[in-house]
């Protein structure tokens, strides 16, 4: 079956031969969290189903976008990552956050939500000069998901799972963090009603404020 093309020499036509089907860009943004097993791709956008998921990612593999690799040990199994050229879609990417933000509230209190989503959204939302002579590692423990994310004057870093040496580590379920996130609840709230639970220095907490403006103060 011939892969069907817009036919039009044209740099966004020919992204979008590559990178516009149904699932893809998902697909994407699952590898640029990090390397993943085909069972766990396939756990994080169900509804794809196993065989379009491999007919994507054979198509990914033959465009240059994705590759095959062996996890380190003590995993040492076979998974999918993405190319030097599937990692120069992490800016398009976070340029969709930012972008699509406005439409979250439009969606379902029934919609699939995951707490590793919010590697992206902290890499699309993150204020650099906000940053600036800051330094300090959150862990952020939602539900039974761990993310975390390190600044370094100006500079940020994420990763799933615990922190080596976290200076603050917030806990809670997925939704007080969803609410936060969105402006809906304030953080200082959620912890003094102990919806979310604190170890370290509460002061750092202005400082996630600032370098994460919630989404309320971003849409203005």
């Amino acid at each position: 079956m011939t892969k069907r093309t817009y036919g039009q020499h044209c740099a966004i036509a020919r992204a979008l031969d590559r990178i516009g089907d149904r699932w893809t860009l998902l697909l994407v943004r699952e590898l640029l969290i990090g390397p993943k097993r085909f069972k766990d791709l396939e756990a994080a956008l169900p509804g794809i189903g196993a065989n379009l998921l491999s007919a994507r990612l054979k198509e990914l593999k033959s465009t240059g976008i994705v590759r095959r690799i062996v996890l380190p040990p003590p995993a040492s199994v076979p998974a999918y990552a993405l190319t030097s050229v599937g990692l120069e879609l992490e800016p398009v990417l976070l340029a969709l956050v930012r972008w699509g933000e406005r439409f979250l509230e439009a969606g379902s209190a029934d919609d699939y939500v995951r707490a590793e989503w919010a590697v992206l959204v902290l890499r699309g939302i993150f204020r650099p000069e906000a940053a600036k002579g800051f330094s300090a590692v959150y862990e952020f423990r939602m539900g039974e998901e761990v993310v975390h994310v390190e600044i370094d004057d100006g500079q940020l870093s994420t990763g799933l799972g615990p922190a080596r040496h976290p200076d603050v580590v917030l806990s809670g379920d997925l939704e007080h963090f969803l609410a936060s996130a969105a402006g809906t609840l304030d953080m200082a709230q959620a912890l003094a009603e102990g919806k979310v639970t604190l170890e370290g220095d509460p002061a750092l907490l202005q400082h996630l404020g600032d370098v994460f403006p919630p989404r309320s103060e971003r849409m203005k």
